[in-house]
C-alpha cells in the first residue's frame, strides 16, 4: 500500500502513554460493583462474572512475562482509532515478552467463529499506525450469543493456544463480551475476555468511561464539514441545509457538533422524548425560526437532526415497540406480502392508538419502520430519510403560513447525510494516544488475570501522561431491555443528559443562534502545530469537567 506525505509521517508519530502505563504495572482493587440496573437478574445469569472490583492501574513490580498469544477482534461499525487500539495491544504485549504473539481475527467475530485470522506482525502492524479505518484486519456485525459460536471459537483458541480474546466494540458488541466471558468462564477453559470501549455515537460512557473512542475524531470531522456547509449557506444565502448527523439512539454527536458550529436549529432526541414532542411540534418549531430569519431578510440557515430521531418521538417510540413485537411473533406471515398487504396486515395487528400513528406516516417511513431489524434487533434508522421528511414537512408549514401571510420570504432546501465520512478519518491526537492506551491497558488486564473487564481511561481533560489506567467489570454496564420479543442483558445506553453541562450551554445559546448567523467554522483537525490547536478536546468533556470551551 503507497501511503500518502500525511499519512508517513502520521506512521511516524509517537503517542504518549499515561505514566503508570510506561513501566512496570500492577493493580489496584476498587469497590465491588453491581449492574446498571436489575441486580438480581444480572447477577444469576453472570453467576462467574458478576459484581468484581473497579481497578487501577498503577505503577510497580515487573507481572507475569510467561509468553502468552492474543486474539483481537474489531466489532461493529468502524471508529477512528481502531488501529491504535491493537498497535497499543501489540507493543505492550512485545514489551512484556518478544516471544508474545498478535491474532487478528477477520472481519470481525465471524472470523473467529469460521477461524479466519492472520497473525499480526510488526511489519503489518507498523503500516496501520495512527491510521483510520478497520482495513488491517476488517469488521462485521455477527453476534456471538450461542453456545454453538462459543464451542466453535473455542477451538481455533485451543489451535492457536489463546490466552485470552480482547473485542473492540460498542455497547452490543461488548454485551456479547459479556456473555462470551461468562460462558468461558462458567466452563472453566482457561481464556480471558476483555472489551475496549467503542463507538462514535458516544452513548458507551459512565462515571470511569469518560468517552467511546472515534467520537472525538467523528465530530471533529463533521463539524468541520458543517462548518463548510454554513459558510456556504452565508454565501450564497439561498438555502437551508438540513444535515442529519450519526446517533441512533443518542444525540451526543449532534450535541457536540452544535456546540462547535452553532448552527440555527439542533434537535436533541432526548428533549423531544422528555417534552413529549410530535414530529408536528419540531416541524413547527423549526418553521418559526425560519419564519424569524426570513422577516430579517435571511431566508438561509441550518439545522442539525441526529440519525435515530424518529425513534425518540413518543408517539414513534410505543408504534416501533408494538411493531419490534409484531415483528418477532408474525413476521414471516407478511414479509412477502406487498406494500398495500403489508400495510393492511399490520394496522389490524396494532393498539388504536399506534395504528393511528402508523397510517399517518408518510409511506417511505412506515415502509422502513415495517422491515426486518439489523442483526442486534434495532430499527435500521440510518435508512430513514429523517432530513428530508423534516425539510418537506416545513416546506409544507411555510406554504401554509404564506398564504395567512405569517411566512413572507422563500424556502429552499439542501439535504446532507454526515455519517460515513466521520467513521474511518485519521484519528485526531486525543484519539490517537487515547486508543493506543486502551489497547496496552487490555494487556496488562490479561497478564493480571482479568476476565470479563473492560479497559478503561480517565482523566483526558488533563496532559496524557497524567492520564488514569484501569478496567471496570462488564457486567457492570449491563441491564435488562426487550430485544427481539425477548428480555436480554444488553449494556445500558447513556443518553444525553439534559440537566448537564453540555446539553444547558447549548439551550443557554440556541434562541440567540436561531434569530441570528452565530456560525462557527472549527476548520479541519490538526495533527501538527501549537498544542491549544492540535490537542483540544471535545467540548462535551471539557464541559463535563467544568473546563472553559
Amino acid at each position: 500500500m503507497e501511503l500518502s506525505a500525511l499519512q508517513k509521517a502520521r506512521v511516524a508519530f509517537k503517542p504518549t502513554l499515561p505514566k503508570a502505563l510506561q513501566g512496570s504495572v500492577t493493580l489496584k482493587e476498587g469497590e465491588l460493583t453491581h449492574s446498571a440496573a436489575d441486580q438480581d437478574k444480572i447477577k444469576k445469569l453472570f453467576p462467574n462474572t458478576y459484581g468484581k472490583p473497579v481497578v487501577e492501574l498503577i505503577p510497580g513490580l515487573a507481572g507475569n512475562t510467561e509468553p502468552m498469544n492474543v486474539g483481537v477482534i474489531l466489532s461493529g461499525g468502524q471508529a477512528p482509532g481502531g488501529h491504535n487500539v491493537i498497535t497499543g495491544i501489540f507493543d505492550e504485549l512485545k514489551k512484556l515478552n518478544p516471544e508474545n504473539r498478535l491474532f487478528g481475527f477477520l472481519m470481525g467475530p465471524a472470523g473467529f467463529v469460521k477461524h479466519n485470522y492472520r497473525e499480526l506482525t510488526k511489519e503489518v502492524v507498523d503500516e496501520y499506525r495512527n491510521t483510520g479505518g478497520f482495513d488491517m484486519i476488517g469488521s462485521g456485525r455477527t453476534k456471538l450469543e450461542t453456545t454453538r459460536q462459543f464451542e466453535k471459537g473455542m477451538e481455533i483458541v485451543r489451535e492457536l493456544n489463546l490466552k485470552a480474546l480482547i473485542i473492540i466494540g460498542g455497547d452490543d458488541s461488548n454485551t456479547n463480551a459479556s456473555v462470551l466471558a461468562e460462558y468461558y468462564e462458567a466452563k472453566k477453559y482457561g481464556v480471558q475476555v476483555i472489551g475496549c470501549p467503542k463507538t462514535i455515537d458516544g452513548d458507551l460512557k459512565n462515571e470511569y468511561i469518560e468517552t467511546s473512542f472515534g467520537f472525538d475524531t467523528a465530530t471533529k470531522t463533521y463539524s468541520e464539514l458543517i462548518g463548510n456547509i454554513e459558510r456556504d449557506c452565508t454565501s450564497a444565502c439561498k438555502y437551508w441545509h438540513f444535515i442529519k448527523v450519526m446517533g441512533r439512539s443518542a444525540s451526543h454527536i449532534a450535541l457536540e457538533c452544535a456546540l462547535q458550529t452553532r448552527p440555527n436549529v439542533c434537535i436533541i432526541s432526548e428533549e423531544v422524548r422528555e417534552k413529549d414532542m410530535s414530529l408536528n411540534d419540531i416541524v413547527e418549531h423549526i418553521a418559526e425560526v425560519a419564519a424569524k430569519r426570513a422577516a430579517k431578510g435571511m431566508n438561509y440557515g441550518v439545522v442539525i437532526v441526529p440519525e435515530g430521531l424518529i425513534e425518540f418521538i413518543p408517539a414513534i417510540h410505543r408504534l416501533i415497540g408494538e411493531l419490534n413485537d409484531l415483528l418477532a411473533e408474525h413476521g414471516e406471515e407478511y414479509k412477502d406480502l406487498d406494500a398495500k398487504e403489508r400495510t393492511d396486515y399490520i394496522l389490524s395487528h396494532l393498539s388504536k392508538e399506534c395504528a393511528k400513528t402508523f397510517a399517518t406516516l408518510p409511506s417511505d417511513v412506515s415502509r422502513q419502520l415495517s422491515l426486518e431489524r439489523d442483526p442486534h434487533g434495532n430499527v435500521q434508522v440510518s435508512l430513514i430519510e429523517t432530513e428530508k421528511l423534516l425539510a418537506e414537512m416545513v416546506k409544507e408549514k411555510l406554504k401554509k403560513w404564506k398564504r395567512s401571510h405569517k411566512f413572507t420570504g422563500k424556502f429552499g432546501y439542501q439535504l446532507h447525510f454526515l455519517g460515513y465520512e466521520g467513521r474511518c478519518g485519521f484519528p485526531s491526537n486525543y484519539d490517537t494516544n487515547y486508543c493506543y492506551a486502551l489497547g496496552a491497558t487490555a494487556v496488562q488486564l490479561i497478564a493480571n488475570g482479568k476476565t470479563g473487564y473492560m479497559a478503561v481511561i480517565s482523566n483526558t481533560t488533563e496532559p496524557t501522561e497524567d492520564w488514569k489506567a484501569g478496567g471496570i467489570p462488564l457486567t457492570m454496564l449491563l441491564n435488562m431491555e426487550k430485544r427481539k420479543g425477548k428480555m436480554k442483558p444488553v449494556i445500558l445506553k447513556t443518553l444525553v443528559d439534559l440537566e448537564g453541562k453540555p446539553f444547558l450551554t447549548f439551550a443557554a445559546h440556541r434562541d440567540e443562534w436561531a434569530e441570528d448567523t452565530c456560525f462557527a467554522y472549527p476548520g479541519p483537525i490538526q495533527y501538527f502545530g501549537p498544542s491549544e490547536v492540535c490537542d483540544q478536546t471535545t467540548k462535551t468533556l471539557r464541559l463535563e469537567h467544568e473546563k472553559e470551551i
